[in-house]
């Protein structure tokens, strides 16, 4: 991931100050939180990789401030769901959210109606993690060794398609720009989750994905999946022979799920100064890393600034992207 390297603006500066309701009024109890549990809403289903990233994290944290993360799972509406509970709590930093890329920069353009709007109702304290998309297709059915040799195979085909866990996703989203790109006749097939995707790839019935590698990283390790090019800028650590989509011929198409820890705008800003700090500790924990790199993702950390300006560059893709898909959720 690459944050921005400039001086952040000065609009980006006034919409945290804005938006942390910066006072010395707020002073007394910034300095004494936590003096109780917190409560971490996860936006999604238990077990998923948001879940299980947020959970390692929490119990990190729990140690760092001396109080016990409640985890609260509230899944629904592409993890609107949950945001909204998030951003409609009081401001005082005993709730916090695991935001993810679709609630800062996917959501806004698929539903016709949210009842948070991501610029103003929350605030990122710190990016958390990033995880890359992994291109795969089923060892059995697909006798493409690298790329540019499926994209060959797959245009003497009658009929091909893509698996993704739903209408939206950075999965699906990657996979319509994938045909767009090199002019494929490709279906969407949308799926609750990997875990039915998997073996429909497996089946046959579904040509390829470009998924998480985190959900995807057994199949492939246990040789059933073929991995052909991961979306990161970089080589992934536990895949160093899989080449990026960059150097298997797809140019600027650097795509992760990254997430980040939200707070509802208005909370102090030394609050959110402090949870930034905890992530750029644990961020530099070799231990917590090796951790992470075992689930498929990596560890990251940043100030509130810095993941304002990193959630608008995705924004503009993102939105490009909805628009050439055609997608819509109510």
């Amino acid at each position: 991931m690459s944050l921005p390297s400039k001086p952040v603006n000065r609009r980006l500066f006034l919409q945290i100050a804005a938006a942390t309701g910066a006072s010395f009024a707020t002073g007394a109890h910034a300095q004494s939180w936590p003096d109780h549990n917190i409560r971490l809403i996860i936006p999604y289903p238990a077990g998923g990789s948001t879940d299980v990233l947020a959970r390692i994290l929490a119990e990190r944290m729990k140690d760092m401030f001396n109080q016990t993360f409640v985890i609260e799972n509230r899944p629904g509406a592409g993890g609107n769901i949950g945001i909204t509970a998030l951003t409609t709590s009081a401001p005082d930093g005993y709730t916090i959210g695991a935001a993810t890329v679709g609630h800062f920069a996917i959501n806004q353009f698929l539903y016709k109606d949210m009842a948070y709007n991501p610029e103003r109702d929350m605030i990122p304290a710190t990016l958390t993690w990033e995880l890359p998309n992994v291109f795969v297709v089923a060892a059995d059915h697909v006798p493409a060794k690298t790329l540019a040799e499926f994209i060959a195979w797959a245009k003497q085909k009658t009929k091909i398609n893509f698996g993704s866990p739903g209408v939206g996703t950075s999965p699906h989203l990657s996979g319509v720009m994938f045909v767009n790109r090199t002019g494929l006749d490709a279906v969407h097939v949308p799926f609750r989750g990997a875990a039915q995707t998997i073996p429909a790839m497996l089946s046959g019935d579904v040509t390829f994905a470009i998924d998480n590698l985190a959900s995807y990283i057994a199949q492939i390790q246990s040789g059933k999946m073929r991995a052909l090019a991961v979306t990161s800028a970089q080589r992934w650590p536990t895949l160093p022979e899989v080449p990026t989509m960059a150097e298997a011929g797809q140019k600027d198409f650097v795509v992760t799920s990254w997430a980040a820890f939200v707070v509802p705008a208005g909370t102090p800003r030394p609050i959110i100064d402090r949870l930034a700090a905890a992530m750029k500790t644990l961020a530099a924990d070799a231990d917590l890393q090796k951790r992470f790199q075992v689930a498929g993702a990596r560890c990251i950390a940043s100030t509130p600034e810095e993941a304002i300006a990193f959630a608008a560059k995705e924004r503009a893709m993102w939105k490009e992207v909805v628009a050439l898909s055609g997608a819509k959720a109510e």
